[in-house]
């Protein structure tokens, strides 16, 4: 993964995993241990889901770069279609306190999108590959 790819995937990461852990935090005051696990599974699933779709995203910018708008577009409509099929299926769970994990699964993801924004925003990408320094016209 080259490095611009890497530090993007780690500026998104990070904070998406301290909001995770904050959330953790609160669930385990509020529902109990129950409530905690909901929210570290919540967590996982956000950092799982859109460092996968990250990845690929990269990939499709590389390898197809005139597919990469619409690529993003169908990838972030279908992760977010996917948590809330991952919320639906959980939605009478006894495993963990489905509230806190639906919540913990929001937070996530619009923090996860804040921070990759940010990453973007932030990183020094060329637009356009430099000529070779030796090379003269």
């Amino acid at each position: 993964m080259p490095s611009n790819d890497a530090r993007i995937l780690a500026q998104a990461t990070v904070p998406t995993a301290a909001v995770g852990a904050l959330a953790a935090v609160v669930s385990a005051v509020v529902a109990g241990g129950k409530g905690a696990i909901g929210a570290v599974v919540a967590t996982l699933i956000v950092v799982v889901f859109m460092g996968v779709g990250l990845y690929v995203l990269q990939r499709t910018a590389k390898t197809l770069p005139h597919l990469f708008q619409a690529m993003g577009l169908m990838l972030y409509s279908a992760q977010i279609l996917l948590l809330f099929i991952f919320v639906a299926l959980f939605k009478n769970t006894t495993l963990f306190n489905p509230r806190a994990f639906a919540l913990t699964l929001v937070a996530g993801t619009l923090t996860w999108i804040a921070a990759q924004t940010r990453a973007y925003m932030k990183a020094k990408i060329l637009y356009v590959e430099p000529e070779k320094s030796g090379y003269s016209a």
